[in-house]
């Protein structure tokens, strides 16, 4: 029997969704009828509407796409002017404020503390200039993931064009839209593995075969990766090539094969890489010949052994991100900023469009790993770009905390997680850059933080991942972190092996420091983080990781566990709230 959201969506869905929407935000939040709410906001999330978590009734999030993190000129300063002029909500951040973007971890952006009344308008005004929210939630094809520098840097095959091409007839097919679950798509063009193709649905790496005597470029295919629920996969090899004029319909295949096979009774077993679990990277492949007219070649050789981004590699072998500065292949560069846990002001947002404008083409790109990038700086501007105030608020050579840095959005907005985790982590990164030194060859050491199992933050592919969970301490029950260790994708991708479970999350600093320190300490000359986790064996790394309270460092919401209505704040509710953001009274 098909899970209830299959029959909510199965009554309406993709693109009819919107006209809905439109008319309930005209009609105003308490149009929705109340006992249809959660079918409504199930829907709302085609259309990258989510509605907020309990107590913050009316207010909801909105996030956009931008295949493969590309924001052409003028779109980041449409989108920091729709947070300045929207997304500000009847409570402040204690570290952030009110009126940001955030940015994530499939490069693109999301929006918080919107009104639903406001939505068509916001719509208006980001379509004017080319971005979307459409596919960007629900049970759909999600943001395309590509390198961000696509185009601009080197690639052993191109990949922007087939990006675009997937964008264009696979994600905005409207018969595709209902998807048993999300879908994530890859496509990598260079040799540093940035896209993450191992913990897709499906992943195009770049691959290449002697045929007849001559190199032939193209991509090797893999399918069924994925982090969340603790179950997490490495995307399977199908042993197949496929040469870049075949790349887009070998993803089409794949998409019709799980949208017409795939389970749609268990939602906690029907993400893809169950569905390769279920059927077997033989039977896919088989399946894919019958769909596809192209004869099949076996795979080729990868570039994984040179895969640098976050695969636990000494930096000399390559960047391990895009932060700093680096070389395009046209001459000019590009400047990759850090915004620590990637949440960037509404106001940070209009100046770096505005110095994306002035120093370089306009063009933003996001990476991710929550970093934006400016793109197509000539020499003789690069200086006078890296003098300018911003950055040094948002350093392309950030401390090496910072820079490895990651977080999900955390109980502040969803009602999966368990734990508070950007305001958490931003103050985590200070406490640790100001008390605890790392050798002088190491520039980053990357800590991932999600709010829970759903591992948003992809805390399994950390040095040190953590995900939200709940404890006791003196009575009392606090929020808490499961803490992990030796997380990586690249040759060999590999996920964490908890260390701690349940630790209070005022003591998770000192945890840290205990093990930061001992990797200082005990590592071989020029070794990884990852590396050394590898050769220290995970019982003596347990004993090293004893948790305990520091001084200097203060938890934001220590014992709220989603209990108030928004974690930093201990008043009472307003919402649900009318279009000005009033409360709307119970007797009327």
């Amino acid at each position: 029997m098909p899970h209830k959201k299959e029959e909510i969506k199965g009554e309406l869905y993709g693109d009819a969704v919107r006209e809905k929407l439109e008319e309930f935000a005209e009609q105003g939040w308490e149009s929705i009828p109340e006992d249809e709410r959660e079918e409504w906001f199930s829907r709302f999330k085609f259309w990258g509407v989510f509605h907020h978590r309990g107590g913050q009734e009316s207010y909801f999030m909105m996030r956009l796409t931008n295949c493969g993190g590309i924001l052409e000129p003028d779109q980041l300063r449409a989108i920091g002017e729709v947070a300045r002029d929207y997304a500000k909500g009847p409570a402040e951040n204690p570290e952030f404020g009110n009126g940001w973007i955030d940015l994530t971890t499939r490069q693109s952006i999301q929006l918080h503390w919107l009104k639903l009344e406001d939505i068509p308008e916001i719509w208006e005004k980001l379509e004017a200039v080319g971005v979307s929210s459409r596919s960007a939630g629900g049970d759909t094809m999600r943001n395309i993931s590509g390198c961000p520098v696509a185009g601009k840097a080197e690639e052993y095959v191109e990949s922007r064009p087939i990006l675009d091409e997937i964008q264009e007839t696979i994600r905005e097919d409207d018969d595709l839209c209902n998807m048993p679950r999300k879908f994530n798509i890859s496509v990598s063009g260079c040799r540093q593995g940035c896209a993450q193709d191992s913990i897709n649905d499906i992943g195009l790496e770049p691959a290449h075969k002697f045929v007849d005597g001559e190199e032939v470029e193209g991509f090797n295919v893999r399918v069924g990766g994925g982090l969340g629920g603790r179950e997490p996969r490495e995307a399977r090899p199908l042993d197949l090539f496929v040469r870049p004029e075949h790349a887009v319909e070998t993803v089409r295949a794949f998409v019709e094969y799980y949208h017409e096979e795939g389970n749609r009774q268990n939602r906690s077993k029907n993400r893809a890489r169950f569905f390769v679990d279920e059927h077997g990277t033989d039977a896919i492949r088989e399946a894919l010949d019958e769909r596809l007219d192209f004869e099949f070649e076996t795979a080729g050789t990868d570039f994984r052994g040179e895969y640098t981004y976050n695969a636990g590699k000494p930096i000399e072998y390559g960047a391990h991100d895009h932060v700093g500065v680096y070389d395009q292949e046209d001459g000019k560069n590009y400047v990759g900023l850090s915004v620590p846990v990637g949440r960037l002001s509404a106001e940070d947002a209009i100046e770096l469009a505005d110095l994306a404008d002035a120093y370089g083409s306009g063009e933003v790109r996001l990476t991710r790993r929550q970093n934006p990038l400016v793109m197509d700086v000539p020499d003789d501007k690069l200086s006078n770009l890296l003098n300018e105030p911003l950055l040094d608020k948002h350093s392309p050579e950030p401390n090496p905390f910072v820079q490895g840095a990651m977080a999900c959005t955390g109980t502040e907005f969803c009602s999966l997680a368990l734990t508070e985790t950007k305001a958490r982590m931003a103050r985590l990164l200070r406490w640790l850059g100001d008390n605890v030194d790392v050798p002088d060859d190491v520039d980053r050491i990357k800590m991932h933080f999600s709010g829970c199992t759903a591992d948003c933050g992809q805390a399994m592919t950390a040095d040190i991942g953590l995900q939200g969970m709940r404890a006791r301490k003196d009575g009392q029950m606090v929020e808490a972190v499961d803490v992990g260790v030796g997380g990586g994708i690249g040759e060999n991708p590999s996920f964490i092996e908890w260390v701690r479970q349940r630790v209070p999350a005022d003591e998770a600093p000192g945890m840290i420091k205990n093990i930061v320190e001992a990797y200082a300490a005990l590592r071989s000359e020029g070794q990884t983080f990852q590396e050394w986790v590898d050769a220290t064996g995970h019982e003596t790394i347990v004993e090293l990781a004893e948790p305990h309270e520091v001084e200097g460092y203060t938890d934001p919401c220590l014992t709220d566990g989603k209990q108030s209505w928004y974690p930093f704040d201990d008043g009472e509710s307003p919402a649900p709230t009318d279009a000005e953001g009033q409360p709307i009274s119970a007797d009327d």
